[in-house]
């Protein structure tokens, strides 16, 4: 892969708070975050545009809410061609940790997680979406 140069003008207090935001995420150079902004911008276009798409399902929950675990384990037979894999662990005598690889259009992902994320006696819920592009690299 060939890489190009271009410049860029920023006003001098945007660049301060840039030059702040790379040495808090430990970047070693402007170039490398400029890139990654841009992966991430080009990924969320993909998921506005309804694209092929994969993410990660982040669940914390308690097992011992009544019936919450066979309404997960529904959604996720209700969604199974979106699933990749599911992850479960125990962090503690009342709390779960589930993560799910998931794949699909995008609205049909997003409707999954957000379902998921709604049960009520989930205690915290992210869904990080990622691209199967080739713009990535």
């Amino acid at each position: 892969m060939m890489l190009k140069r271009f410049s860029i003008s920023l006003e001098e207090n945007l660049l301060g708070k840039f030059d702040t935001y790379l040495e808090d995420k430990g970047y070693s150079n402007r170039s490398e975050a400029v890139r990654d902004l841009i992966r991430k911008a080009l990924v969320n276009e993909e998921w506005e545009q309804d694209a092929e798409v994969v993410g990660v399902v982040t669940l914390v929950y308690d097992h011992h809410r009544p019936q919450l675990q066979e309404r997960i384990t529904e959604l996720q037979h209700d969604y199974y061609q979106q699933i990749t894999s599911t992850t479960h662990v125990h962090m503690d005598h009342h709390n779960c940790l589930e993560v799910t690889i998931v794949k699909g259009k995008a609205s049909s992902v997003q409707e999954l997680a957000e379902s998921l994320i709604a049960l009520r006696g989930v205690k915290d819920g992210s869904l990080t979406m990622s691209s199967t592009g080739g713009h990535l690299h």
